[in-house]
């Protein structure tokens, strides 16, 4: 029980929370604050007067405002120093004259000393400091709405107040639904062609499904476009390709895929044993490797086609050469189902996880491990227990982006040390998967609820929300969801979803904006693609408003 309520309060008393810290309640004409480890008062400030016995509170999603009713039916702005830097943006305030009176202009003034003396007294410590020193902005809240902001001349033009692009209408991007299969279940696997032409699908059953972009007036250079339908494309023979399933049910095993760089083949398993693929004809050039164990990853060595690297379901990672039917090497180092294999050509290892959320680093040429690190799990979460771990290499190719359902990281690989960590908020859905942008500028990352977020990869910074509502007809389920995202090999800025309904959306922003939102402050003044290695501890602070 929190202390400090009047001990029989006039009306209903509203409370808000922000950052999960701090508590506010609107109590005896004045605002009480609490840090909400302790049961003891923070501090309480009366705003300079003038508010109801219990006057209705609401904080920004931020934290840095707090809004509060007032006697005469108005509403005054608090802040923190943050919510001061954002106010004093808006110092100069352009008006519609036809809209509203010259006297309606909220005036920016701050609270009194004895108030501020007297939240000091209250031995605030360090951490709660910013709640002490408010000022007030007094005015009509009807006023405000019509507020144009005009930036002062000292900020010259670079402190524009940052935000969120929030995209919630299909108008307000390119996304396509590619033609359907009727066969086709929820895609498990989706990738762009190495040409950017194609979109290669594996569905759920085993059914792999190859949509083509052609060459026409509208789409000259050929390319994957939301703005163009693609054919969904079978040989003349009209043989499909599908994977081996003789000895597994479908639904239940751990789809994968690799292609080759020239897309000339496709290496594919659904439980079942890995089959490759002619891409042109569709045709079976060669089944091995029949279960137990089943394939769970599969990924081309860069420098040879003929070697790959093969994750199994009992957390063995076997090195076979295609080409003489011949397992190189056996890695063990995991524990549980391998779910995502990376190599690096520029550093010559391989990158491994698995369903134990661990990471390991083995050297390409003989094959030794090198180091190994278990993910760290944000405090609260329980992952599932078919939480997988994606890696993908940066176009740098000595960073790593880290996929699991409870966060996104960056990791440097040669010291396996995290160095950018995201995690959304509690009540968040859980990330379903991620990728880079083709030029690694960008994180796309779907969600459980059917949100896609892009973030700009240098901080992992949120910069662009994708809405379901953008791209879901009305009529959706509401437990459709994307469960694969694919990023266009020559295309920053578009990518394709795969979903759990069997569908296929590829995105791309309107052309007149032509990206996704616009990237927020960078914080140390780094604009370099991979910024110096920050302790994971500051994680908490890049956490999604989601």
């Amino acid at each position: 029980t929190y202390q400090g309520f009047r001990k029989r309060s006039l009306g209903v008393v509203q409370f808000d929370t922000t950052k999960n810290r701090f508590l506010a309640a609107g109590d005896d004409f004045s605002i009480k604050f609490w840090d909400m480890d302790s049961v003891q008062l923070l501090t309480s400030i009366d705003a300079d007067g003038g508010l109801p016995a219990s006057p209705r509170i609401r904080f920004n999603k931020d934290g840095c405002l707090l809004a509060v009713s007032t006697n005469d039916n108005g509403i005054k702005i608090l802040a923190t120093s943050d919510g001061i830097r954002l106010l004093r943006t808006f110092e100069n305030l352009a008006y519609d004259a036809s809209r509203t009176s010259e006297n309606s202009k909220p005036t920016i003034s701050p609270i009194s000393a004895a108030a501020a003396a007297a939240a000091t007294s209250a031995g605030l410590a360090d951490r709660a400091a910013s709640m002490v020193s408010i000022p007030g902005m007094n005015g009509d809240v009807r006023s405000l709405a019509d507020v144009k902001p005009r930036i002062t001349e000292e900020s010259n033009d670079k402190s524009k107040v940052w935000k969120l692009t929030e995209l919630s209408e299909p108008n307000q991007c390119r996304s396509l639904r590619l033609p359907e299969n009727l066969r086709a279940t929820k895609i498990s696997r989706l990738i762009f062609t190495n040409s950017g032409n194609a979109i290669l699908a594996l569905a759920s059953n085993a059914i792999h499904l190859l949509w083509k972009w052609q060459r026409t007036e509208r789409n000259s250079s050929g390319k994957a476009t939301a703005s163009v339908a693609p054919q969904l494309w079978q040989p003349p023979s009209g043989i499909m390709m599908t994977n081996d399933v003789t000895d597994s049910n479908p639904e239940e095993a751990v789809p994968c895929f690799a292609l080759s760089k020239n897309d000339s083949y496709v290496m594919s398993a659904s439980g079942g044993k890995i089959s490759l693929f002619n891409m042109m004809t569709f045709k079976t050039m060669a089944t091995f490797m029949p279960p137990p164990p089943a394939a769970t990853f599969l990924a081309f060595h860069p420098q040879d086609n003929n070697i790959i690297a093969i994750g199994m379901d009992d957390s063995s990672i076997q090195i076979y050469n295609v080409r003489v039917d011949e397992v190189k090497s056996k890695l063990k180092g995991h524990s549980k189902r391998i779910t995502g294999l990376a190599f690096s050509h520029a550093l010559n290892v391989l990158v491994s996880s698995g369903a134990d959320s661990q990471l390991c680093v083995w050297s390409s040429d003989g094959w030794e491990k090198q180091k190994n690190r278990f993910l760290q799990i944000p405090t609260g979460r329980t992952p599932t227990a078919q939480s997988d771990t994606r890696v993908q290499f940066h176009q740098d190719q000595i960073h790593f982006l880290v996929v699991h359902e409870t966060q996104l990281a960056i990791f440097e690989t040669t010291k396996l040390e995290c160095v950018k960590q995201w995690v959304p908020r509690e009540s968040s859905a859980p990330i379903t998967h991620a990728t880079f942008s083709c030029d690694s500028q960008l994180v796309y990352a779907c969600f459980l609820d059917a949100t896609v977020c892009v973030f700009s990869a240098a901080n992992l910074k949120l910069r662009c929300r994708i809405n379901p509502s953008a791209y879901l007809p009305a009529g959706v389920s509401s437990n459709v969801h994307p469960l694969v995202i694919a990023a266009h090999p020559q295309e920053p800025n578009e990518f394709a979803l795969g979903l759990s309904d069997g569908g296929v959306h590829v995105f791309e922003p309107l052309e007149s904006e032509g990206k996704w939102g616009v990237p927020p402050p960078v914080d140390n003044g780094s604009t370099s693609s991979m910024p110096a290695t920050p302790p994971v501890g500051g994680s908490g602070s890049d956490q999604a408003q989601r």
